[in-house]
């Protein structure tokens, strides 16, 4: 776990805790590493109530309700696949939040479209999706912790943004 994702899990956490809210994740391309650093942080517990690896497709229509025409249309990895990612999530796992990942992490499986590094992720609740697309290729690993960092960060925004409007 790097200092920056351990630091935004942190400061996540304590929003999370203070406001009650609740958290799910869907993972494609990190693989349950979203997952794993929030639930690094003790307390995680309270707030954070599961996830879904959704490697394929078949997972993603199925457990979190992606559309297959979506996916058929704009592919797996897109930002239009995320945001489905996070409302399946959410209502799959009766969430206040959910994050989503979903991207070609390589070393292999990028297209001239789609290259290896191609990563969207997503945060949001029922009212909003925030997303972002990461698109340089450091190797396989340094992509997911790259993803990882911006999809916590992602989350962050959204909740100290609600704070703020509340």
């Amino acid at each position: 776990m790097s200092v920056e994702t351990k630091t935004l899990s942190k400061e996540i956490s304590e929003i999370f805790w203070r406001e009650g809210f609740t958290l799910a994740t869907a993972e494609s391309c990190t693989a349950g590493n979203v997952a794993a650093i929030i639930t690094a942080i003790p307390g995680s517990s309270r707030f954070y109530k599961g996830g879904i690896i959704a490697y394929s497709n078949e997972v993603k229509v199925n457990h979190l309700h992606v559309n297959a025409e979506t996916l058929e249309k704009y592919g797996a990895v897109s930002e239009e696949t995320v945001v489905e990612m996070v409302k399946g999530a959410i209502e799959a796992l009766n969430t206040d939040y959910a994050v989503a990942t979903s991207g070609i992490a390589g070393p292999a499986g990028g297209t001239p479209e789609k290259p290896v590094g191609t990563i969207w992720v997503a945060a949001g609740s029922k009212e909003k999706v925030l997303t972002a697309m990461l698109s340089e290729d450091e190797g396989r690993e340094k992509n997911i912790q790259a993803a990882t960092a911006k999809t916590l960060q992602l989350l962050l925004d959204l909740c100290q943004n609600q704070e703020n409007e509340e």
